[in-house]
């Protein structure tokens, strides 16, 4: 229970990146309504300055048109059918770009915040959804609160905006009731475009102001306990006791595999109490490979071993540490070491010939 709690309250540590990857997949990313709403009337915006002209038109041909040969018009049998495919036909090609520019505009406000993500876990039914308490800690969270914050803000500011753009032009609005029908349309594009420019304005501050909000919210839902953190790194990095078990087993493993190397050995070169450095070398040879290196207790082993089976010990310190160093099981000698080696081994070989003659 008391893990439970720490899991739920005090999740204090920083997202790692594979906590990251894991919330995208599952479909739980930043989103902020604002910025979609912000990229939709910015794209009616556009649609109206660029394409309005040649909808209008192209709308107004059709439905001139069909006016002017109304008394012409078949509507008998198939007829009818076919005249509705017509003018639907010519109404869908005036809308279908700014249509596009529209759909183009909601996609982008998605993907400009996060990356397209395929995830059907959201929508997997909870019971949560339908609890009337989570429903209740819904309401009242501080994401709601946040909601109804941002919804005044943006009634005050916008309306504000607005009221302060449109006060002025009260006295021609008044005045398109007593005017000619072919001024309404250009006094109304024109407002419609200022009105537009001004919204597009404010709500691009409110959307950068939402979207940081919401990135706050969700990197705090990500942040992760000490314990999930400990977790994690067990399930990546492996279990640390079972790391450190198999370290030790396999130091174990390769000391016995030193050790049984020894008697093999041509010399062993040794500091007389903390190194030893135990070296095979045959003629054909490169040169020599070190078959077992340690230090103190390690280092003493070897020279057991090496005594008991006659292999001759010879104690070079400095030698002995610059080897131990430079030089890894079953690796030749660097060749910065080779003359020096090679008068030790030319010693041995000379102290072999020695005993062998007397013998």
């Amino acid at each position: 229970m008391a893990e439970e709690f720490e899991d739920t309250n005090n999740k204090t540590e920083e997202p790692t990146q594979k906590r990251l990857d894991e919330a995208l997949k599952r479909g739980d990313v930043v989103k902020s309504q604002e910025v979609n709403t912000w990229f939709v009337i910015a794209g009616a915006a556009l649609v109206l300055m660029a394409f309005s002209g040649t909808m209008s038109r192209d709308l107004t041909t059709t439905m001139r048109g069909l006016i002017a040969n109304s008394y012409n018009i078949s509507v008998d049998g198939p007829a009818l059918p076919r005249l509705f495919q017509k003018i639907g036909g010519e109404m869908l090609a005036a809308v279908a770009i700014p249509f596009l520019v529209l759909l183009l505009a909601a996609i982008g406000g998605n993907m400009i915040q996060h990356r397209l993500v395929w995830s059907f876990q959201t929508l997997t039914p909870r019971l949560s959804k339908i609890s009337l308490a989570a429903g209740l800690q819904r309401l009242f969270s501080k994401q709601a609160l946040a909601n109804f914050a941002k919804g005044l803000i943006k009634l005050v500011v916008v309306g504000s905006v607005l009221t302060a753009l449109m006060w002025p032009e009260r006295g021609r609005l008044a005045a398109l009731t007593y005017s000619d029908p072919a001024l309404i349309v250009p006094l109304c594009f024109s407002l419609s475009l200022k009105l537009l420019g001004s919204v597009v304005a404010m709500l691009a501050i409110v959307a950068a102001a939402d979207y940081l909000f919401q990135y706050r919210q969700w990197y705090d839902r990500q942040k992760m306990s000490l314990r999930e953190l400990k977790e994690e790194f067990k399930q990546t990095e492996g279990d640390p006791a079972i790391k450190g078990r198999m370290k030790q087993v396999r130091q174990v493993r390769m000391r016995r595999r030193m050790i049984a190397a020894v008697p093999k050995a041509t010399v062993v070169i040794t500091n007389p109490t903390h190194y030893a450095i135990a070296l095979e070398y045959e003629r054909g040879m490169e040169a020599p490979i070190c078959v077992a290196k340690g230090v103190d207790a390690l280092a003493l082993k070897i020279r057991e071993v090496a005594d008991e089976h006659s292999v001759p010990i010879v104690e070079n310190p400095p030698l002995a540490r610059a080897l131990h160093a430079t030089v890894e099981i079953d690796q030749q000698i660097p060749p910065e070491h080779y003359k020096a080696v090679a008068e030790v081994i030319g010693y041995v070989m000379r102290l072999r010939r020695a005993v062998s003659g007397r013998r």
